[in-house]
């Protein structure tokens, strides 16, 4: 995959898939999508980029209302206590947002009714009389969520009357096999003629297919050909709109009673968002987040999504966007595969999950963030296990970062309580290892920068790997039985690689990123940020001003990353098993 550089004028707009309002938020959902587009987007902001990471909850769609009448609460008040919950975890998990709103809100819908009337001026929104599923014995209409049954083209028995969640075809539900109501169980299902209003992508299919072409070289090699593939038989026009009473108004006299279908909304929720997060930010011109952001030819806009988003992020929404011109279409859609469990697909109603919030409290953002971005399902499905954790927590983090930093640190505050002096760091510029270290820095920043998350990370740890090797090799513990001087300068050599290490942490980890700085008396968060973020540049010379007269640690390393013990791997799997024996 070939990307453009990253020029000093360029911004950023990235977005992270609007997280459905409609359940708990599982490991699959992070690793998918939101902590590859977090790590991304900071790294960007430090090396200087003007960069906005921008989700929200979705909160429109069949789903959410049957959820909310089980529950048996109105469909605010169930939006929002979800969108509640899914920004508290983000919280957790360090996962930061410049703007996080919702498609329920005033705002979203005023974008939406632009995009609606822009589309349909060009004459890309037309009626069409089609045929609807009915329940014959509750009598309710069954769009999409509505109703389940087999999927007709690979067999699938649970798929959904919107789409597949094995193969991922958008579903035509008249031709679901076995079709059952959702409501009430029935199978007695027949189809019923109906009036809804259609966006014409066949209309757009010239200009579309245009554009396309130029994303072979840029967009992931999963999601190029499966576009391809999914746009041999032409566009095909698609419903906006549902017999429903809750969602945004069909905005026409004679469309009363419809509303518009939540895949319509929500991705507009993105430039409602944006607006929004400007208008919060104090911006007087309310065209801003058209002109400065999605209008603007030098912003390039990413979309961070799972695989089963893609039908919506690179065919509906670019043709939406180009073809109202209230927005240019995304340079790239990362768009990763599926983060299984123990090889089987995450399942709520199943109990085959892991419940986030509690996974965090129990092992920490930093073991759950390294674990997840270090399996990301970049290329291929791949599996979280809590064996894998532990192996991979225990095996490269704890030993790699967290014991380095431990026994280098704590050495010196034993023996040079009072400080080391700037002799004892001078090495560290003119060595080997900092060339090699500024080597692996801009290796990281590369692959960042192409959206290899997982191998940006690894590029990471083998920085740590080979510090960890040049300290050992010396021996500083042996060396200072005799020649003292040389151990605080081996000493002092290493702690400044460890500072390089714990800023170059900062996409990844941010906890442990600022607890390592902070032995220095450096921090992302205050006045010494400026410094921090030299160093993730790559300009290691700027430790030569923190240094010039000798440095004392600012605070002495705590535990940095606690191991998991084998007890915890077992009760986690033994969670699991009692959760889908319920079930």
């Amino acid at each position: 995959m070939a990307t453009e550089s990253m020029s000093s004028s360029k911004k950023y707009l990235v977005t992270s898939a609007l997280p459905y309002a409609n359940g708990p938020l599982h490991f699959g959902h992070l690793a998918g999508v939101y902590l590859p587009a977090d790590v991304y987007t900071r790294h960007l902001k430090m090396m200087g980029k003007t960069a906005i990471h921008i989700s929200g909850s979705d909160e429109h769609g069949v789903a959410i209302m049957l959820n909310a009448n089980k529950a048996g609460v109105a469909y605010q008040e169930y939006v929002d206590s979800w969108h509640k919950e899914h920004k508290e975890l983000f919280d957790q998990f360090k996962v930061e947002f410049d703007f996080f709103g919702q498609t329920s809100s005033d705002y979203h819908e005023k974008e939406v009714i632009e995009w609606f009337h822009a589309l349909n001026d060009k004459g890309l929104i037309e009626t069409k009389e089609t045929q609807q599923l009915q329940c014959q014995d509750c009598h309710s209409h069954l769009p999409d969520r509505f109703v389940s049954g087999t999927c007709y083209e690979c067999g699938y028995e649970n798929a959904r009357g919107d789409e597949c969640p094995n193969c991922g075809i958008l579903i035509d539900p008249i031709r679901l096999l076995k079709p059952q109501c959702q409501i009430c169980t029935s199978h007695n299902i027949s189809p019923v003629n109906v009036t809804q209003y259609y966006l014409m992508l066949s209309k757009f299919e010239s200009e579309f297919n245009s554009w396309l072409e130029g994303r072979e070289v840029v967009w992931r090699n999963t999601v190029f050909p499966f576009v391809k593939a999914l746009c041999k038989d032409g566009l095909q026009d698609r419903a906006i709109s549902r017999d429903l009473d809750w969602g945004i108004d069909v905005p026409l006299a004679e469309a009363r009673g419809k509303k518009l279908y939540v895949w319509f909304d929500a991705p507009i929720g993105y430039v409602s968002n944006t607006k929004k997060m400007l208008e919060q930010s104090g911006e007087t011109d309310p065209d801003a987040y058209l002109k400065d952001w999605w209008q603007n030819k030098d912003a390039e806009i990413v979309h961070f999504i799972g695989k089963d988003n893609i039908i919506f992020h690179c065919i509906i929404f670019p043709c939406m966007s180009m073809a109202s011109q209230r927005a240019l279409p995304a340079y790239d859609v990362p768009a990763n595969q599926y983060l299984n469990l123990e090889g089987k697909q995450f399942s709520k109603s199943s109990g085959w999950y892991v419940d986030a919030k509690e996974a965090i409290d129990t092992v920490g953002a930093d073991a759950l963030r390294y674990y997840l971005l270090s399996i990301l399902p970049e290329t291929s499905d791949s599996s979280f296990t809590w064996s894998g954790l532990q192996a991979r927590l225990n095996g490269e983090l704890a030993n790699n970062i967290g014991n380095l930093v431990s026994r280098c640190l704590k050495f010196w505050a034993k023996k040079w309580p009072e400080g080391l002096k700037a002799e004892h760091f001078q090495g560290f510029f003119d060595s080997d290892i900092y060339k090699r270290l500024q080597e692996l820095n801009r290796q990281q920043h590369h692959l960042i920068e192409e959206k290899h998350i997982r191998r940006a990370l690894e590029s990471y740890m083998l920085a740590g790997h080979e510090v960890n090797g040049h300290f050992t090799e010396l021996a500083p513990w042996a060396s200072f039985k005799t020649d003292p001087d040389s151990a605080a300068k081996t000493i002092g050599e290493t702690s400044l690689m460890i500072l390089v290490l714990g800023a170059m942490a900062r996409p990844f980890l941010p906890d442990l990123s600022e607890k390592i700085c902070k032995c220095f008396g450096l921090s992302f968060d205050d006045n010494t940020s400026t410094t921090l973020e030299s160093i993730y540049r790559g300009d290691f010379d700027k430790i030569k001003d923190l240094v010039k007269e000798g440095l004392s640690l600012a605070e002495s390393p705590q535990i940095l990353v606690p191991k998991i013990e084998d007890h915890l791997v077992e009760e986690m799997n033994e969670k699991l098993k009692a959760k889908t024996s319920e079930s």
